[in-house]
C-alpha cells in the first residue's frame, strides 16, 4: 500500500457508509478516483443498489480517468445486471490502478472482477483496510456467507438493567438525544424488529423520524398468533412497509385483517413453543434484508441471544435505578453454569446526551 492509499480509501469507506440502510440487498460501496494527488470523483452505490459506485464515479471523472487510480471498498462486480460489469467499465476507462479493500464473496464475482481487471492491464492491489471494509458490509457478507442478516440487539435500560417500572411504564428511560440517535441507527438498518409484547405494550411506529428524506426500514413484528392491537402499526401498514412473522396456528381472520390493511405476512417455524429465531432471520434474509435492529422485548432478546444470533448488542444506559421489581431487559435464558452464558466483547463506549451507549460484539 502506498502512503496516500489509506487517505483515499478511508474517504471511499465513509462515502460507502452513507448507503447503509438504503442499498440492500446490495453492498454499500464507495469509489474514489484520484490522479496525481487530485480528487477527480467520489461516489457511493445509489439508493436501491443501482447504479454502482464505480459507474457513478467514472461518469464524474470522464476522460480524465485515464491513467488515474480508483479506490473501491469492495471488488468491482463481474456480472451483467441492469448495467454491465464494473470491472470492465474500469478497464475501458483507462484507469491505471485499482486499490480494492476486499474481494466480493458473491459467487458471480468472487475474484473474477479482480482477474479481469488484471487481464485488462490494470494494476490491482487488494487488502488495504480490509477489516474496516468487512465491518462496514457485515450485513451483506453475513447473508452471502451464512444466509442470515447481521443482527443488532438494542436495549434502553436503567443502571440496573431494567426496561420498565413494575407497572410497565417505560417512556422515557433514556433522554431525547439518545432517542434521536436511535432513529439514526434505524436509518442505517434495513429492518426494525420487535416482539408482540412490545407491540402491545408500547404501540410503536418503528419508523425513522429525522429531518430530511430518509428511506423507511421494513418494520417487523414477531407474533406467533398475530395477537396484536389495531394501533399505530395497523393504521400505518399501507404507508410504511410492515411484515408480521407468525406461526402455523393463527386464529381465523386475523391474518386476513392485517393483509387487507396492507401488511405482509410470513409463516415461520415453531421451536420450543415460540417462533424459531433462526428461521425468522432467514426469512428476512430471503426478502433482501441484510441488517436488522431488534428493539425488544425481553423474551425475543433472550431467544436471539440463546440462539447465538446477536452480532452486536447496543445498550443505552440512563442514570436511574428502577429496582428489582422493574421489568428486566432480557427474559429468562434457561442456562446453568456461567460458562454457558453468551459472552460478548466490548467494542465502544460513548456519551449520548445524558446517557451512555455501549456497543458489544459477538
Amino acid at each position: 500500500m502506498q502512503p496516500e492509499d489509506a487517505r483515499w480509501l478511508d474517504l471511499a469507506l465513509r462515502d460507502a457508509a452513507k448507503g447503509l440502510g438504503r442499498v440492500a440487498p446490495n453492498p454499500a460501496v464507495g469509489c474514489v478516483i484520484v490522479k496525481a494527488g487530485r480528487l477527480l470523483a467520489r461516489a457511493r452505490t445509489a439508493d436501491g443498489g443501482r447504479p454502482h459506485a464505480e459507474t457513478v464515479a467514472l461518469a464524474q471523472a470522464g476522460t480524465a480517468a485515464q491513467g488515474a487510480t480508483a479506490y473501491v471498498t469492495l471488488e468491482p462486480c463481474a456480472h451483467h445486471g441492469k448495467t454491465g460489469p464494473c470491472c470492465d467499465a474500469l478497464v475501458a476507462s483507462g484507469i491505471a490502478r485499482v486499490v480494492c479493500a476486499m474481494p466480493d464473496p458473491d459467487s458471480r464475482v468472487a475474484g473474477q472482477g479482480i482477474a479481469r481487471m488484471r487481464a485488462g492491464g490494470v494494476q490491482v492491489d487488494v487488502g488495504a483496510m480490509a477489516d474496516q471494509a468487512r465491518q462496514l458490509n457485515a450485513g451483506y457478507l453475513k447473508v452471502r456467507e451464512h444466509g442470515l442478516p447481521f443482527l443488532t440487539l438494542k436495549l434502553a435500560t436503567s443502571l440496573d438493567g431494567r426496561i420498565a417500572t413494575a407497572s410497565g411504564e417505560s417512556r422515557w428511560i433514556t433522554g431525547p438525544t439518545a432517542r434521536q440517535y436511535l432513529h439514526l441507527m434505524r436509518a442505517q438498518h434495513d429492518a426494525v424488529m420487535v416482539g408482540a409484547g412490545t407491540a402491545r405494550a408500547d404501540d410503536p411506529m418503528l419508523d425513522v423520524r429525522l429531518p430530511g428524506q430518509w428511506k423507511q426500514p421494513l418494520r417487523v413484528v414477531a407474533s406467533r398468533d398475530i395477537n396484536l392491537p389495531q394501533g399505530r402499526l395497523f393504521q400505518s401498514a399501507a404507508t410504511y412497509p410492515l411484515l408480521i412473522l407468525h406461526g402455523p396456528n393463527v386464529p381465523e381472520g386475523r391474518d386476513i385483517l392485517w393483509k387487507m390493511q396492507g401488511a405482509d405476512l410470513a409463516h415461520c417455524k415453531i421451536s420450543a413453543g415460540q417462533l424459531d429465531p433462526e428461521d425468522m432471520l432467514r426469512t428476512l434474509a430471503d426478502r433482501g434484508v441484510t441488517r436488522v435492529i431488534c428493539e425488544g422485548g425481553g423474551h425475543l432478546a433472550a431467544s436471539l441471544l440463546n440462539a447465538g444470533l446477536v452480532d452486536e448488542l447496543a445498550i443505552f444506559t440512563a442514570g436511574l435505578a428502577l429496582g428489582g421489581d422493574g421489568i428486566p431487559a432480557i427474559g429468562p435464558l434457561g442456562l446453568g453454569a456461567l460458562a454457558e452464558h453468551p459472552r460478548l466483547r466490548l467494542s465502544s463506549i460513548q456519551t449520548i446526551g445524558h446517557d451512555t451507549l455501549t456497543l458489544w460484539r459477538a
